[in-house]
């Protein structure tokens, strides 16, 4: 479900092979010797990924009760470990960069003009030299501190330069989010609606139908946030939204 925000490091393995072989004189060892680092970078940056999908999944629940004393405790514990874990990709993410061009210096030195000459590919999705993980939560941060105008800009943003990641599908939800705690209840039913449209498996779409049923309550539109709640009930029956969405429909009936 989830497409790594880092290139693979099988993409990175073929690459340096691929080098390897049309410079026709590059040790193997040398090979060998990158491809243990890569694989170690790799590993430890999926087991980070997934540490960080599993902290924002607790944020989003521990969200909806930070007006309580310890809902708030939580809520800033986790933000505590997020941040941890964010220093830890992007000094994984110059880890793997720094591996990369390593090799690919070793390779250009002992291959031909020719090889030379060849196009070589970007190790990590990087823009303006900002990788995804760092821009994500630059715009997430404004977000939990309440910047709404600056986290819809970042989030807009994101969107713009990487629009294929793991974490875009998340960047739209935020963005939701922003709007709808601007009161701009038009752009968050619009923001909403296309989670729910263009990511029908993602994790987040629950919680986008439940916001859509917020919303909508809120524009006055009674029948689509009805028919967006009981959505979540009838698709979604053992999702955190759940036990909100029916708490919601029983006060709007």
């Amino acid at each position: 479900m989830h497409t790594r925000i880092l290139i693979s490091g099988s993409v990175m393995y073929g690459f340096l092979a691929s080098m390897i072989a049309l410079a026709g004189c590059a040790k193997h060892a040398d090979f060998l010797d990158m491809r243990g680092q890569l694989s170690t970078i790799s590993k430890t940056q999926d087991q980070d990924h997934q540490r960080v999908d599993a902290v924002m999944r607790r944020m989003d629940t521990v969200e909806r009760s930070k007006e309580t004393d310890s809902g708030k405790s939580r809520f800033d514990d986790l933000g505590v470990r997020l941040q941890k874990l964010e220093s830890r990709l992007t000094k994984l993410e110059e880890a793997a960069s720094q591996a990369s061009a390593k090799g690919e210096a070793s390779t250009e030195s002992r291959a031909s003009r020719t090889v030379k000459s060849v196009t070589q590919p970007e190790p990590t999705a990087m823009v303006s030299g900002i990788t995804p993980t760092s821009a994500f939560n630059l715009a997430y941060n404004d977000y939990l501190n309440g910047k709404y105008d600056l986290a819809v800009a970042g989030f807009q943003r994101f969107i713009k330069d990487f629009p294929g990641t793991s974490l875009t599908p998340n960047a739209h939800y935020w963005l939701g989010e922003s709007y709808y705690n601007l009161k701009d209840y038009g752009r968050a039913i619009q923001v909403f609606d296309s989670i729910v449209t263009e990511y029908p498996g993602n994790e987040k779409v629950p919680a986008a139908l439940y916001k859509l049923g917020l919303v909508t309550a809120e524009t006055g539109d009674l029948s689509k946030s009805r028919k967006s709640l009981k959505r979540v009930l009838e698709e979604f029956p053992s999702s955190d939204e759940s036990k909100l969405a029916k708490n919601k429909l029983a006060e709007i009936r």
